[in-house]
């Protein structure tokens, strides 16, 4: 019988960086097209002119860095005490190995191994660790446990898809920086690491090129139902797919950490904030759901809500909410809300214990 450590996390990018990860709004403020009504603080929440403060946001950037760095080290001894057989991360493709010739809505990806140079014309300065530019990592994978799952997922009726080996890159960021991220100190990432691929941007995946959109971009990508791409999957299809693989891994011999990995709303989709600041309410009303167990509000949600609140990553989540429902999980044993209106996203961590689970 199977043993399920269930975990969430983000990936965000720009902690891979040195310097102020919050110099987007000043981009923003700078763009020609950005609402009027964005260009004084005075019309911002009291809460983002607090963290924009008169610093352009270092204070606040140097707290959420130090804060983020704290909660991957919780989770990395969660990891730890629990020793997983391997490890399952869901995480978006941002037009990564999903591009014009394939794009599924999941996909399991069961490599034996992948090795990956992160800093290789890396734009964003120096990184986080001074590693060289040659820096290679390489992450086992466990292709069975793979193939396990896309084998269970498609005798319920769920068309996943698979791949052995990568279509453009090696693995996508989310799964990068999850890995990098949770070696924070690195010690070295023994587990072996099955990535299992959602296509969270869906209708702006190909006309983006994954590439962060400031408000004079937004003009360039298309509103036209007719002219934009095939959506996201459904979040309730999310909340099914999770449950499913709860249940399969319940029924394999493997001790397994599930692993959502997303930062929550964010700026650069949410159109009616002009991509300045992300959905903090929508957030905040979706990590008490979190926080206390209520399922139904996660597995009633539309894709039309989660594209208005930018919550496109999210739907990493809604496969973690859904495999803990299925675990029987009334809330996380522990969890934190890392609010930041003026660093693209706000954050979550979240851990739920498998002996707390009340099915087995």
């Amino acid at each position: 019988m199977g043993q399920i450590l269930g975990l969430g996390m983000t990936h965000y990018p720009s902690l891979s960086a040195q310097g102020n990860m919050c110099l987007r709004i000043q981009k923003c403020l700078d763009d020609p097209r950005l609402a009027e009504k964005f260009r004084s603080p005075g019309n911002w929440h009291p809460t983002m002119r607090e963290q924009w403060g008169n610093d352009q946001g270092q204070a606040h950037s140097d707290k959420h860095r130090q804060d983020m760095i704290d909660q991957f080290r919780r989770i990395r001894a969660e990891l730890d005490a629990f020793k997983p057989d391997f490890v399952l991360i869901w995480g978006d493709d941002q037009y990564e190995n999903f591009k014009e010739d394939c794009v599924p809505p999941f996909s399991i990806l069961a490599y034996e191994a992948v090795e990956f140079q992160p800093w290789k014309g890396y734009r964003r300065g120096r990184n986080a660790w001074d590693e060289p530019e040659d820096q290679t990592f390489k992450v086992q994978g466990h292709r069975a446990g793979g193939k396990y799952l896309a084998t269970a997922l498609l005798k319920e009726g769920i068309d996943v898809a698979y791949a052995y080996k990568p279509l453009h890159r090696p693995l996508g960021h989310a799964f990068t920086n999850s890995v990098m991220y949770l070696d924070y100190d690195r010690k070295g990432f023994p587990y072996p690491v099955v990535p299992f691929a959602v296509n969270a941007y869906g209708r702006w995946l190909i006309a983006s090129h994954g590439v962060p959109m400031f408000p004079s971009d937004a003009e360039k990508v298309p509103t036209a139902e007719s002219e934009l791409d095939p959506p996201a999957p459904q979040p309730w299809r999310c909340f099914q797919v999770g449950g499913a693989i709860a249940r399969a891994l319940q029924r394999s011999p493997w001790r397994v950490a599930v692993i959502a990995s997303s930062s929550w709303s964010h700026s650069f989709l949410v159109r009616k904030h002009s991509l300045m600041f992300p959905d903090v309410e929508s957030d905040k009303r979706y990590y008490e759901a979190l926080k206390h167990g209520d399922w139904e509000l996660w597995r009633n949600t539309t894709i039309e809500e989660v594209e208005d609140r930018g919550h496109h990553e999210v739907l990493n989540w809604f496969c973690l909410a859904g495999a803990m429902h299925e675990l029987g999980h009334q809330k996380p044993d522990e969890s934190v809300f890392l609010e930041s209106w003026i660093s693209n996203s706000d954050k979550v961590f979240a851990v739920f214990r498998p002996n707390h689970s009340a099915r087995h």
